[in-house]
């Protein structure tokens, strides 16, 4: 089954923007795949301004977010898989989603859960109708 993470970044970025609130990405940076200046990450965590006036050709879908941006004045392509996206949430109100480390959910099946166990017999009980 393919990952949610993608598809609530979507509609959490379009709700903050809906709402003329700033779109903040909390990203893990120490992510092998992702692309980000490393000069502005703290803590191997990077924060990222989605907001329409701060980046261009921003593009969100299943294998990442990616997009252009100015870093201290110098141009920079910004690519961010979804697994490293930490958080998504509005600058003004702190109001979004966190979310958990997701591991390679394509490779992976799903937990089988276990058998209860069989109820326990007791002696039956016969009652008299009439």
């Amino acid at each position: 089954m393919t990952s949610m993470r993608p598809y609530l970044l979507r509609a959490l970025h379009e709700w903050i923007i809906d709402n003329s609130l700033t779109p903040y990405l909390l990203v893990n940076a120490d992510h092998e795949q992702v692309a980000v200046p490393q000069q502005h990450v703290e803590n191997g965590k990077i924060i990222l301004n989605l907001s329409t006036m701060a980046v261009q050709s921003l593009i969100i879908n299943d294998d990442g977010i990616s997009f252009r941006a100015r870093f201290s004045g110098r141009p920079f392509s910004v690519f961010v898989p979804t697994v490293a996206v930490l958080a998504i949430y509005a600058r003004e109100n702190g109001k979004g989603m966190f979310f958990q480390p997701e591991e390679d959910t394509e490779n992976t099946s799903p937990p089988q859960p276990e058998a209860p166990p069989p109820p326990r017999r007791s002696k039956p009980v016969l009652k008299l109708v009439k």
